[in-house]
């Protein structure tokens, strides 16, 4: 096959900082798909995607089939950065992935952008992630172990394009179907994977989706009158106009094509869903396992309340994360609510880094206190978590600036000790500030008059789910998915593949100029 033409901005690398403040968990990603012939596929997963931003703001990318051949279309940036109405028109077709990218393996680069694209025997595939695996290294040799695809080699050595993350490491096994179909070659494949994955992928007549036995990142499956669609969350299907099948349950995989929808189950399920999905990383109105996100965080805004009460004058919230638990501790406290903040909506991810003078001053992108709201008031700042208490310690300093006479800091999750492995980027195991420090010296630390963690428990009940059927590995160290030794973790396990002979590689692909 004649592989589609590469062409990228710049270096092709991310050079962005992110926001000073912006120091606490870091998303996960977001995946889309639909099957819909008759309907512009490229346009509905442009605004699926558009819907699940706050999942991934690094990269985003499409893939669109016409049932000939595939062309996929990324680049660094946000959604609406990526692409724009003449781009989109020009990806035509009946079947189309889509995704927006928080690295958690490999750098973020645009070489790790998705989807990811493979040449197979019978045509191509291309690949989107959510979610994180932790036996990259064995999956690495059985890729090094994997003869060469088609004209492959020849052409990596010409262009040295590379991808250093697990997603092109399933994309490249998977690929590699000389003597079955790729249906049966993924029942072959995904028991073979460990750790966390909601899969979306397609080659040129079908689309795939696929969640690993603990369903730890969600996955849901919609309906089109034209069609089907796949996505993180319910709240993309909604806002394309689709509606709620069901839940891709975990270890399932779905396969859409003219024929309609086929389901295999690929290994029993082990539900350990990601419990921070309902803290923080889903969006308010997404609906998880029957609860819906936003009720689960008003309720453990109630549940803080009840565990820490403290005469004060303003319930606030941190926005937006923070908002619906504030509601919840004012309806529980009766304390008013109000916001002793204002975010700046545009900011996202700034591609201009501040200079040394304009941190020594203290440049505010996200957020600024609103003096007339906090001056003289005690104050309740609710918030979903602390990392390093980096965030804390700037947004207490701003309202002590602003004239606050007591700040009581209260988190709707408990401290956070121990690091994820499963597709969120908290800080090392070092770095969280809680795994040093007990409570009051957290407080002193951030600078807050007291300071309040919701238990685990009171934060398990507001899910609504069983304790035992979420997974609370960043909360109290137990790891769902047994991990292997430390020497094999890690962001980037896999960058000292470039200059390996065996290294996975990735075909390039159309890109933004």
């Amino acid at each position: 096959m004649t592989p589609p033409t590469s062409r990228r901005g710049g270096d092709g690398r991310l050079t962005a900082a992110l926001d000073p403040l912006d120091q606490g968990p870091q998303d996960a990603c977001g995946v889309f798909g639909v099957w819909a012939p008759g309907e512009e596929v490229s346009k509905l997963c442009y605004f699926g995607l558009y819907a699940l931003q706050h999942r991934g703001q690094e990269s985003a990318g499409i893939a669109v089939s016409n049932g000939r051949q595939i062309l996929v279309y990324k680049d660094m940036g946000l959604v609406s950065q990526v692409f724009d109405d003449s781009t989109l028109e020009s990806l035509k077709g009946h079947l189309a992935i889509g995704h927006a990218r928080y690295s958690t393996t490999g750098a973020s680069t645009w070489q790790n952008a998705q989807p990811t694209f493979r040449p197979t025997d019978d045509g191509s595939i291309a690949l989107g992630h959510n979610g994180n695996l932790i036996n990259t290294h064995e999956l690495q040799e059985m890729v090094a172990a994997l003869p060469g695809l088609p004209g492959e080699l020849e052409l990596n050595r010409t262009l040295e394009t590379a991808s250093t993350s697990d997603t092109a490491l399933v994309t490249a096994l998977l690929a590699h179907h000389p003597d079955t179909s790729l249906e049966q070659r993924a029942l072959e494949v995904l028991p073979l994977l460990r750790g966390a994955y909601s899969f979306v992928w397609m080659n040129e007549s079908t689309l795939y989706a696929a969640r690993d036995p603990q369903g730890i990142r969600p996955l849901v499956l919609g309906r089109l009158d034209r069609g089907w669609v796949v996505a993180s969350e319910d709240a993309a299907l909604a806002t394309i106009g689709a509606s709620v099948v069901r839940e891709v349950e975990p270890g399932e995989l779905l396969v859409i094509d003219e024929n309609g929808l086929r389901s295999h189950r690929f290994a029993e399920p082990a539900p350990k869903g990601c419990v921070f999905e309902y803290v923080y990383l889903a969006r308010p109105d997404a609906t998880i396992a029957g609860r819906s996100v936003h009720q689960a965080r008003v309720e453990m805004g109630r549940q803080l309340a009840r565990e820490f009460p403290v005469d004060a004058d303003l319930v606030m919230p941190v926005p937006e994360s923070g908002t619906p638990a504030a509601a919840g501790y004012a309806e529980e406290s009766g304390i008013p609510f109000g916001q002793g903040f204002v975010k700046n909506a545009y900011v996202g991810r700034t591609f201009i880094q501040p200079s040394q003078t304009l941190r020594q001053l203290g440049i505010r992108l996200k957020l600024n206190a609103l003096d007339h709201m906090v001056r003289g008031k005690r104050l309740v700042v609710v918030d979903d978590s602390i990392v390093r208490g980096n965030t804390q310690r700037a947004q207490i300093r701003m309202l002590r600036e602003a004239g606050a006479a007591e700040i009581h800091v209260r988190i709707s999750s408990p401290p956070v000790k121990w690091p994820c492995f499963y597709g969120i980027d908290f800080a090392t195991r070092a770095e969280l500030i809680a795994n040093g420090l007990d409570v009051a010296e957290i407080a002193a630390s951030v600078g807050a008059d007291s300071l309040g963690y919701i238990s685990l428990e009171g934060m398990t009940e507001a899910t609504g789910q069983k304790t035992d059927a979420l997974c609370l590995a960043c909360f109290t160290g137990s790891y769902p998915v047994e991990l292997p030794d430390e020497s094999l973790l890690g962001k980037h396990l896999l960058e000292a593949s470039l200059t390996s002979p065996h290294a996975a590689r990735e075909l390039p692909v159309l890109n933004n100029p």
